[in-house]
């Protein structure tokens, strides 16, 4: 056996490392990557919408309801992000880069969602500041709140 196997790998213990659904992702990860690549940059936008709205259609009802007033928001609140799927959930990028993704409560068997910001978001609040948050429903105070953040994110 090659030296650069895990011991997981030399055990037979490497499909612990990860659940299924963990996998599932980092596939369909794989898979958006190289429909990306193929894409012009001009269809971009209408393949991304395309894509998230498959998605949030295929969320069960208390997540989809959820995705479909963030996709609002983001989409309102930040025309020129970029609609996109990421890990198989809806995200919204710029240059590139996602700035913030919404994950489904049943994406990983979770008891709530998740809206959250990657790197490229400028949320920074001082030295510490939260990059995602968990959802369980949206209050018109969270859609502001979220709003906000979104406008921040695209500074």
């Amino acid at each position: 056996m090659s030296d650069t196997k895990t011991a997981a790998t030399r055990t037979g213990k490497a499909s612990e490392a990860f659940s299924d659904d963990e996998r599932a992702a980092m596939q369909e990860h794989v898979r958006e990557q190289k429909a990306a690549s193929k894409r012009s940059s001009a269809s971009a936008r209408a393949d991304g919408e395309r894509d998230v709205q498959a998605r949030i259609a295929e969320m069960p009802d208390a997540d989809r309801a959820l995705a479909e007033r963030i996709h609002a928001i983001v989409t309102e609140t930040a025309p020129d992000l970029v609609p996109r799927t990421w890990y198989g959930m809806p995200a919204y990028s710029k240059d590139g880069k996602v700035i913030c993704f919404f994950k489904a409560a049943a994406k990983f068997k979770s008891r709530y969602a998740t809206f959250g910001f990657e790197e490229a978001a400028t949320i920074d609040e001082g030295t510490m500041w939260p990059t995602s948050y968990g959802l369980t429903e949206l209050t018109p105070a969270d859609e502001a709140r979220i709003a906000e953040l979104v406008q921040q994110a695209v500074r």
